[in-house]
């Protein structure tokens, strides 16, 4: 098997804030392999953002990255510095998110936008960044590249500046794409499209994808693998077939029992009682336990480690399959 592009192990980050320290990120472990696709999926609050902004040591203030390794091609990102880390951004590694609207400068051009972009991580002029740019939002099925490069953000559909965004994260050669929510803000068929987009730009260039979701239609439909955070840490983590239709851990069940098309093949839908843990106040042993329909008291008081399923490339942190091991 080849290395990693990435891998994260240990990640703790924490927010320091009047009300107290958040407990955001709480020991999360996960790796990928170059050229897939690999979801990170999960509730709202459990971590998933704020991993996908630790990998590129962009976590806002008042965070901080508190323990952790991140590696990426082989290097220790915590170990770069400021400068080497601005290379990076934007470079080999871009991150994408799901309100292209907020990311795009409204008081600057697409095409100024993007040859700035290009300029800044190489050696290009102007009009090699141009010719780069309109080579760009032709690839990514922008109609009328010279139009859009002439285009402020508030002339383009919401599709379309996501397109742009895309175009703007792999201008400058990015070996791995980041994608936050990517299609959250956009209607379904454009959602189908951007999706459709990142698989074919994924197979035609080589690239990683790490797709952050809180959609398990989305990662059956286009990942290769995926994990399953709760709480700032990973319950289960696998193949696609695997975790979604072997599944293991209770609140991985949780989630596939919730899915409306559950419902339409003679399953009743269900709810998993309880909140997600607001990071101030961290739950002692499995963070799941307070809403766990299996729930037993090794749960109360250890947090479980991953245990190997029959199938190796799947594991699961429950204390249910101790026995497993």
């Amino acid at each position: 098997m080849t290395d990693p592009i990435l891998s994260i192990e240990d990640l703790h980050v924490r927010f320091d804030t009047y009300a107290g320290t958040v407990h955001a990120v709480n020991g999360m472990t996960f790796e990928m392999q170059p050229g897939e696709m690999f979801g990170l999926v999960g509730e709202s609050g459990c971590g998933k953002s704020v991993t996908g902004l630790a990998a590129l040591r962009a976590v806002p203030s008042p965070g901080r990255i508190e323990n952790g390794r991140i590696i990426f091609s082989g290097e220790d990102v915590m170990q770069k510095s400021e400068e080497e880390m601005q290379a990076i951004r934007g470079g080999r590694i871009a991150m994408i998110f799901q309100d292209p609207t907020a990311s795009l400068n409204p008081v600057f051009t697409a095409g100024n936008q993007i040859t700035r972009q290009i300029q800044q991580h190489s050696n290009a002029s102007k009009k090699a960044a141009k010719e780069r740019a309109l080579e760009m939002f032709d690839e990514v099925g922008l109609p009328n590249p010279e139009g859009i490069y002439r285009a402020y953000p508030h002339e383009l559909s919401g599709g379309m500046q996501q397109r742009v965004m895309i175009a703007m994260a792999l201008a400058s050669g990015a070996e791995l794409l980041i994608a936050d929510e990517p299609t959250t803000a956009l209607d379904v068929t454009i959602q189908a499209q951007i999706l459709a987009l990142l698989s074919e730009l994924r197979q035609n260039e080589g690239l990683s994808i790490l797709l952050i979701t809180h959609d398990l239609g989305v990662v059956a439909e286009t990942c290769d693998r995926v994990a399953v955070a709760y709480a700032g840490r990973i319950v289960e983590t696998g193949t696609v077939d695997d975790v979604l239709y072997q599944t293991k851990h209770p609140y991985t069940q949780g989630l596939m029992s919730a899915l409306p098309d559950m419902v339409e093949h003679g399953h009743p839908l269900q709810v998993i009682k309880g909140n997600v843990p607001d990071g101030l106040r961290p739950v002692t042993g499995c963070p799941f336990h307070p809403r766990c329909y299996a729930v037993m008291d090794i749960c109360r008081e250890q947090q479980p480690l991953p245990i190997q399923m029959e199938s190796q490339k799947h594991s699961v942190a429950c204390h249910l399959y101790e026995e497993a091991k």
